[in-house]
């Protein structure tokens, strides 16, 4: 999952992308309310969710918001704000936010909203995804192979989640960077190889649903 954090408070914008990278999420920040509105009008199918400060310089939170829903775009956004009355909380919702966190709030309870917000149905997902004989449940990050348990880093658990949206499809480089890892991401590392042959290492590649390359493509899920 990748996530556009829009706060103008840069201190806590780079702690919130430094949080969600440990979490396994790739994670970018704008300081201005202006660029990023104009980010995700862009680039809206590259992230998966948005935390959006209310008091932004250019565009405030809430004026951002309505724009999005009144253009159809249904990107799950949770606001943050140091504005605390019912009366606030009313007017974030109201304007077409998914979630409310206060200021001060503690990274632990930002991501467990993350993660509430990311288990809701969109489009939908469904709260296990199976393909094959794989299953993986995003709520507790688990993988098994029909009843063994496939111990994954993090990010290789990203990527295969993302490979699972996605079953008999092949997936560009191009879609896995954009998905997976953040703006300053160099394409021509060998981060992704080295994570994806390891994924594939643990989910095995003699098994009827098998992660394949496909030579100057992509890779395919194969079920």
């Amino acid at each position: 999952m990748r996530i556009l954090v829009i706060e103008d408070n840069q201190k806590l914008a780079e702690s919130l992308v430094r949080g969600f990278t440990q979490e396994g999420y790739a994670a970018d920040f704008v300081l201005n309310g202006e660029e990023g509105e104009k980010r995700i009008m862009i680039s809206e199918k590259d992230y998966d969710m948005v935390i959006l400060d209310i008091s932004l310089p250019g565009k405030n939170g809430i004026e951002i918001c309505r724009s999005f829903r009144s253009q159809g775009i249904m990107i799950p956004i949770i606001m943050l704000t140091a504005r605390d009355t019912v009366k606030d909380k009313m007017l974030g919702l109201d304007s077409g936010a998914d979630d409310y966190v206060i200021k001060p709030f503690s990274l632990g309870e930002l991501l467990s909203r993350v993660r509430a917000l990311s288990r809701r149905p969109r489009n939908s997902l469904p709260p296990i995804i199976e393909v094959g004989d794989l299953i993986l449940n995003p709520a507790n990050q688990e993988v098994f192979r029909g009843k063994k348990k496939i111990e994954l880093t993090l990010k290789e658990f990203r990527i295969l989640e993302f490979f699972m949206t996605k079953p008999n499809e092949v997936v560009t480089r191009q879609q896995i960077t954009d998905h997976l890892w953040d703006f300053d991401f160099n394409p021509f590392s060998r981060a992704m190889d080295v994570h994806i042959n390891n994924l594939r290492n643990k989910i095995g590649n003699k098994n009827e649903t098998k992660l394949e390359t496909v030579r100057g493509v992509g890779y395919l899920l194969k079920a």
